[in-house]
């Protein structure tokens, strides 16, 4: 039996072991011992993880804008919960942010709008009257200081 088909076995059974594993392999330069399989899914893997994370984030910061900007009606009940969610979701935002990661959110912008908009239009009750296009630049929807 192989390392490659160990490490494959591996992988069913702790894939964290797994992992460490792979990444001493990596670092010897073993490349020849590498379970290649399992090793590209877990990357694509991460590469969704990450893209998620921030689509998610994005917009939940929309959706909060978009509330405290147009659903005067809540304004004073909820304005502040609103800024504070906007505050905490760009924090976390920058802190996964990477050049990368920016092009794709400028890429899904019109997507992530789309949800938001529907989001926010089924809690107001259809009550509301929404841009039908993104009001705000990814520039400003990063902006701490933009509300």
């Amino acid at each position: 039996m192989t390392v490659a088909t160990n490490l494959k076995q591996l992988y069913e059974i702790d894939d964290h072991i797994w992992l460490l594993e792979t990444i001493e392999l990596l670092k010897q330069k073993k490349f020849n011992e590498l379970d290649l399989e399992n090793l590209i899914e877990e990357l694509e893997a991460m590469g969704s993880e990450k893209k998620n994370a921030v689509e998610s984030l994005l917009e939940q910061i929309i959706r909060h804008l978009l509330l405290l900007t147009y659903w005067t009606k809540e304004l004073d009940r909820n304005s502040v919960h609103w800024k504070t969610e906007i505050y905490g979701f760009r924090t976390q935002l920058k802190r996964r942010l990477t050049t990368n990661l920016r092009n794709h959110l400028n890429y899904e912008m019109v997507k992530l709008y789309q949800d938001a908009l529907g989001y926010v239009q089924r809690k107001t009750n259809y009550k509301v009257n929404f841009p039908e296009e993104c009001p705000y630049t990814l520039e400003q929807l990063l902006d701490q200081n933009y509300l």
